[in-house]
């Protein structure tokens, strides 16, 4: 069992490893990589990504970040591709290839195939002459001196070199594309951005009930209402429309000055003019309303017709922040 210490130092090791391994792909950002960039910008189909073993898995990854930054793209698995999975590859399509070695068994198979089909080929790899290196069209140079560790045969620097070199693609695909932040939330729907660049309060509201009170409502009513509906707050109407707002820190406070409620009435209590939003107002936006005015609830209000309550809660549950 090694100690507290020599544990750390080992952590620290690779880690310094990793981050020389990574420094080092500044070198072999070239021409390669720009032709590479330039190729997949023109293509009118996808990208391709295939791999063997742990450089299949980086491979599924740098499809996800391609996806997601505006660059269609799809993963297909070395081994299953020569057993039928070719089939994927569609006319316009690139294919990259991704293999440390470049010379496994199942790449000196899938690469004629390539070829055959006709498919452009980009390799990912750390052997520049590899097999896979010496049969393809362009060259991303992934090479490291050593995994994490000097004798270590598990992939380590290497697949994080082949990660790097799949983000710094994915990245300067994503700025000659002029892909914008509202381009990744259309991609990102369920993500906290998406959700700020397109969660409206018409979508929060309506799960909640709609607590309302009258104006000469007493104050059992009000107190029935407000705890009833579990927002902390009602609307007060007159003729329909929304003329207040009562909280139950108006409640609390009124409680405290007042020995006799019997005689208070929604009017007697409410505050006037309540910040009110339409239906189409941002959450976001709501929410930067909410921390201006110190609330936690907001009316919404459209058409002159009140449509309900969003709380602050119902914000930070989809995780806006």
């Amino acid at each position: 069992m090694k100690s507290a210490r020599e544990i750390k130092e080992i952590a620290l090791h690779t880690i310094e490893d990793e981050r020389l391994a990574i420094s080092r792909l500044k070198n072999y950002i070239d021409d390669d990589f720009v032709l590479a960039v330039e190729q997949i910008l023109r293509s009118k189909g996808r990208i391709v990504v295939t791999g063997i073993g742990k450089s299949a898995i980086i491979a599924e990854k740098i499809v996800a970040t391609f996806n997601s930054t505006g660059t269609p793209a799809i993963f297909m698995h070395a081994a299953d591709a020569i057993h039928g999975d070719l089939g994927i590859i569609q006319n316009e399509d690139l294919v990259m290839c991704i293999s440390n070695s470049g010379n496994t068994p199942e790449i000196k198979v899938l690469v004629p195939m390539l070829k055959a089909l006709g498919a452009s080929l980009i390799a990912m790899t750390g052997n520049t002459s590899s097999y896979l290196a010496r049969q393809s069209d362009i060259l991303i140079n992934t090479t490291v001196e050593n995994e994490a560790t000097p004798g270590n045969p598990a992939p380590t620097c290497s697949t994080t070199a082949q990660l790097v070199m799949g983000d710094a693609m994915a990245i300067a695909l994503l700025h000659c594309r002029g892909f914008t932040a509202s381009d990744f939330a259309k991609y990102h729907p369920g993500g906290s951005l998406g959700k700020q660049l397109y969660m409206k309060a018409e979508n929060l509201y309506p799960r909640n009930e709609k607590p309302a009170v009258l104006l000469d409502d007493d104050i059992q009513t009000i107190i029935v209402e407000i705890s009833g509906k579990r927002l902390g707050a009602t609307a007060v109407l007159d003729k329909g429309q929304v003329v207040g707002i009562i909280t139950d820190g108006d409640l609390r406070r009124m409680l405290q000055k007042n020995q006799d409620i019997s005689g208070i009435r929604a009017n007697d209590i409410m505050s006037a003019n309540p910040k009110v939003i339409t239906g189409d107002t941002l959450a976001v936006d709501a929410l930067q309303l909410m921390r201006q005015n110190n609330i936690t609830q907001l009316i919404v209000v459209d058409n002159n017709e009140y449509k309900g309550i969003v709380h602050l809660h119902d914000i930070l549950n989809e995780g806006i922040i």
